[in-house]
C-alpha cells in the first residue's frame, strides 16, 4: 500500500474524531472508567487489528489507552492506518 500525500493525510484526519498526527504516525487517547475497562477495550482492538493484519502500538495507563498507528513497512501513513482507526472508533 502506498504512502499517503499530505492532502490525503489531512483528509483522513478530518474524517476521524480525536486522532492527531505526530510525524509519520497518528494517535488517539481513549479514556475509560477504570483499568479493567481499558483492558477490555484493548482486547477488542486486538481482534480488529488481527483481522486487518495491521497492529497499533498500545500504551495502557490505568484509565487511558493510547493507540498509535503507522504502516512501519512503508515508513509512514497509508490507507490501512485510517481504515483501522475508523474501525476502532466504531467499537
Amino acid at each position: 500500500m502506498a504512502l499517503l500525500s499530505e492532502a490525503e493525510i489531512e483528509e483522513g484526519l478530518n474524517g476521524l474524531k480525536g486522532w492527531e498526527r505526530k510525524g509519520n504516525e497518528i494517535f488517539k487517547v481513549y479514556k475509560n472508567k477504570n483499568f479493567v475497562e481499558s483492558i477490555g477495550f484493548v482486547n477488542k482492538v486486538a481482534i480488529l487489528a488481527e483481522k486487518a493484519d495491521h497492529h497499533p502500538d498500545v500504551l495502557i495507563q490505568y484509565k487511558n489507552v493510547t493507540l498509535t498507528l503507522s504502516t512501519h513497512s512503508q515508513g509512514g501513513l497509508t490507507g490501512k492506518d485510517f481504515k483501522l482507526a475508523g474501525e476502532i472508533d466504531a467499537l
